[in-house]
């Protein structure tokens, strides 16, 4: 059983967790794509109970860092194509453990870092290699609040809810 209280570090595929995967792409060579608030305002949680967020995608879009931007996300990397690499120095230059990190991923890309870390996620729509591997698969979809809820499985498991909802029960 991971110890969820350990987890300080969550870190999001984009395309098919933190989006349902599909791509717009406009007549004149820009991209389009559509993220859920369910998991935006889930993240400003994570960020109000202390927890770091990072952004890892194997795709550049300027989308991406607009969405990052919008939530302030500071550790945005993008265009990576070994993901485990690129998580193991962010992880060393923010002076983590791999235990204190919780990776969503959805495909085979992800593998690697959902194996690494303390939490290993899988969205519901994640391919089925990456869902045997993964410690916990949500119920819902990516791009349709399953961060949201990888967000709040960690807080109502480490005891960091409760003081979170005092802000909406007050």
């Amino acid at each position: 059983m991971t110890n969820l209280d350990a987890i300080e570090l969550l870190v999001l595929d984009v395309d098919g967790v933190l989006t349902d995967g599909q791509l717009i792409v406009h007549g004149d060579g820009s991209e389009s794509k559509c993220f859920h608030t369910l998991d935006g305002h889930g993240i400003r949680m994570w960020q109000r109970a202390g927890g770091k967020t990072a952004l890892l995608s194997g795709r550049y879009s300027e989308s991406t860092q607009r969405r990052a931007d919008q939530l302030e996300i500071a550790h945005v990397i993008q265009d990576c194509h070994f993901k485990l690499p690129a998580l193991q120095k962010l992880i060393e230059a923010l002076h983590l453990k791999p235990e204190g990190v919780a990776y969503v991923g959805d495909d085979l890309p992800d593998l690697p870092a959902i194996r690494f870390v303390g939490l290993g996620v899988a969205p519901a729509n994640a391919v089925d290699e990456v869902k045997q591997e993964a410690d916990y698969v949500t119920t819902r979809r990516g791009g349709q609040g399953a961060v949201r809820e990888v967000i709040e499985y960690i807080l109502k498991n480490s005891g960091r809810w409760k003081a979170l909802m005092e802000r909406y029960l007050a």
